[in-house]
């Protein structure tokens, strides 16, 4: 992965499917592509040994969720334009922003089978890497013909800062509320994907009550896929995912196995207190067997079903098409997902 690392130009139409999602992509695949173009020429500088470290950088965003969304929100309800694919390659470079942010936080080595920046090269470089991305995607949205984007992004980048913030706070197994996790979760998972979608709608010229619905979308796709997410963390497979699990374990973040082992047993509390400062693997045994021995699989599987059949029924109102039809399975595999 040096010098001549190039984004495969199927990557965001492959990565988003599921086996029960095979079409998902097909009525956006040659704006995807578009948005693969704009995304390598922003990730470049005149500056040559920068090159490995943006080409790097670009290929750990992964699913390409995000501009998908902003596509698919626009198709489904009006006209999809040029302005969507700039929207599209903005909320994709906060995404890899945040996740090379994020791999730093969670000293995790490996992102979508690929060595973390911080692994590859070290942490200021990551952290530095994410700041060049936050900076180029407000230059691009700056592009545009109104401000809105930069507004509305800006405040979602606000956001995912708040909730990753809050879920620093509160790590060390605090006793956190359900309710709670779900707060910081709208925001450190959920904001992006809801900004992405009320872009969509918004710069296609849907009214203000179709926007409002397609945010209602995404903030339930996104909480839905941050809930998948913690339990492919537990129960999930490296080979599969991609990156380093177990890192919330370790780290001692509340998710939501960990929320409801604490309501089905209060006095796990003092036992998550006392490994402490036990080993890695100590500490990571020891909760994965009271995990297993509780219901918290099913129920974090049965909350991220949930909140994906509330994402589909905001969007019921929009007329079939085939984009809505991707949005629908695009919130189905959220939570079918195996990666």
């Amino acid at each position: 992965m040096e010098t001549q690392t190039t984004l495969p130009t199927n990557q965001s139409a492959a990565e988003i499917r599921s086996d029960n999602a095979h079409s998902s992509v097909a009525c956006i695949a040659g704006e995807m592509q578009q948005v693969e173009q704009l995304l390598r020429d922003q990730m470049q500088s005149k500056y040559e040994d920068l090159s490995p470290l943006l080409a790097h950088g670009a290929l750990l965003g992964g699913k390409r969720l995000r501009p998908a969304l902003v596509l698919l929100a626009a198709k489904a309800s009006g006209e999809l334009k040029r302005d969507h694919v700039v929207l599209g390659t903005v909320v994709e470079m906060i995404h890899t922003a945040t996740l090379i942010h994020d791999d730093v936080l969670d000293a995790a080595d490996q992102r979508r089978h690929l060595p973390t920046v911080n692994a590859k090269w070290n942490d200021q470089t990551s952290i530095l890497l994410g700041d060049y991305l936050f900076a180029q995607a407000f230059t691009l949205s700056a592009t545009l013909g109104s401000t809105q984007a930069c507004q509305w992004i800006g405040d979602a980048a606000r956001r995912v800062c708040e909730g990753e913030l809050r879920q620093i706070f509160t790590s060390g197994f605090a006793n956190l509320s359900e309710q709670d996790y779900f707060d910081i979760i709208r925001g450190k998972t959920a904001e992006l994907c809801r900004v992405s979608c009320q872009l969509g709608g918004c710069y296609s010229g849907a009214d203000a009550a179709a926007q409002t619905a397609l945010a209602e979308f995404g903030e339930n796709l996104g909480i839905a896929f941050q809930i998948a997410d913690d339990y492919l963390d537990v129960w999930g497979s490296t080979d599969r995912v991609g990156k380093t699990l177990g890192t919330d374990l370790l780290q001692a973040k509340p998710t939501l196995p960990l929320i409801r082992l604490l309501q089905t047993d209060p006095a796990m509390q003092t036992q998550l207190d006392e490994l402490q400062d036990a080993s890695d693997d100590e500490r990571c045994q020891a909760i994965m067997s009271n995990l297993d021995r509780s219901d918290a699989k099913e129920y974090t599987l049965a909350r991220a079903k949930q909140f994906a059949a509330n994402a589909i029924a905001a969007i019921d109102f929009l007329p079939a098409s085939a984009a809505k039809k991707a949005l629908q399975e695009i919130a189905m595999f959220s939570v079918n997902r195996n990666f």
